[in-house]
């Protein structure tokens, strides 16, 4: 696997505890469990390693597929309606992990580049052009994302699981234009920032964290977080065991699962009715889960209640909203893509 999913744990110190509960779901259809009031079905099949999600502007869905070691069916995938068979369009790609439609053109973040493509055709795209060379030389480009500014803003997993890193890109959340151009770090050390998703109408940016793996009984729980830009996160030295090495460092809004290897976030504001809520709904690959963290704001900042939102999954991944304010979830395991919807 890619080393971003592969670690997931640390730090502790802030934020609400890992300790969850999946008291009260029960069958919601698709072999699936969830709160009553919600409905589960089958949006399409048949694409294993499914890693990341995005509609283009006629509402279809695209995804990628990431097979994190074997490669052989990395690419990204057009899946024109709900029960529709997977067509892959673009091939060549090593792990993408980030998917973005923006005017016309369709961005791809994978291992050590991002690629637009543009021209459509049936199902080929006419032109592609790498807009950004690494930044890191083989370096994990994780999600994709617009900011309200308007600029792209992606995640980088550090080369390292616990050394200090050589290039102040690796282990970042960076910024660009459209085009590539006028590259920015917008934060810093943080050892694998993976989903990211922006709290509607602001610009509040949450994501999800796979820490250090080597810590032993040291290791608490992967993070949600919300990260400013400028942030100094301080991986590997501060892992939220607080004291000087994280003086400074800013906490989690919630302590998710221990090794959890958490991947994508989707942030609802009630779409999914009232047993969901406000929350950062978060796929964690490694306890076959999806969590759910209710939001409250105080403040400039939020706190967050870690729960399991859903159970039946293998390993859980791409995660993304959908029309009518649904959620699809994408199984890494099993190429299952599931719909989740309110229930009628």
């Amino acid at each position: 696997m890619a080393a971003g999913l592969l670690v997931a744990a640390p730090l502790t110190g802030c934020g609400t505890s890992a300790k969850r509960t999946g008291s009260g779901l029960v069958s919601i259809g698709s072999g699936l469990s969830g709160p009553a009031g919600l409905r589960a079905e089958v949006y399409a099949r048949g694409l294993p390693t499914v890693a990341a999600f995005t509609f283009d502007p006629q509402g279809r869905l695209w995804a990628a597929a990431a097979g994190l070691s074997d490669h052989a069916r990395d690419g990204v995938y057009l899946i024109a309606k709900p029960g529709a068979r997977p067509l892959r369009v673009v091939g060549g790609l090593d792990d993408p992990l980030g998917l973005l439609w923006h005017q016309g053109r369709l961005y791809v973040s994978s291992v050590g580049r991002v690629t637009a493509y543009s021209g459509l055709r049936g199902t080929r795209f006419a032109h592609q052009a790498t807009i950004l060379d690494g930044p890191v030389a083989h370096g994990e480009n994780n999600d994709l994302v617009l900011a309200p500014t308007g600029r792209f803003v992606m995640g980088i997993t550090a080369t390292c699981d616990h050394c200090v890193p050589t290039s102040k890109w690796s282990g970042s959340i960076v910024s660009f234009r459209s085009d590539g151009s006028d590259l920015r770090l917008y934060a810093a050390r943080i050892r694998a920032p993976v989903g990211l998703d922006y709290f509607p109408g602001t610009s509040d940016l949450f994501v999800t964290m796979n820490q250090r793996d080597d810590l032993g009984a040291r290791t608490p729980g992967d993070w949600l977080a919300l990260v400013r830009p400028g942030t100094n996160w301080r991986f590997p030295e501060c892992y939220g065991q607080g004291g000087a090495a994280c003086a400074g460092v800013p906490g989690p809004v919630a302590v998710l699962d221990q090794h959890a290897a958490v991947g994508s976030v989707v942030i609802v504001t009630g779409q999914l009715g009232p047993t969901v809520g406000t929350a950062g709904l978060v796929s964690e690959w490694q306890t076959a889960t999806v969590a759910r963290v209710a939001l409250v704001k105080r403040g400039s900042g939020y706190s967050g209640s870690p729960s399991v939102w859903l159970r039946g999954l293998r390993n859980p991944l791409a995660l993304v909203l959908g029309p009518a304010g649904s959620v699809l979830v994408g199984d890494w395991g099993t190429g299952i893509i599931y719909r989740i919807a309110r229930r009628n």
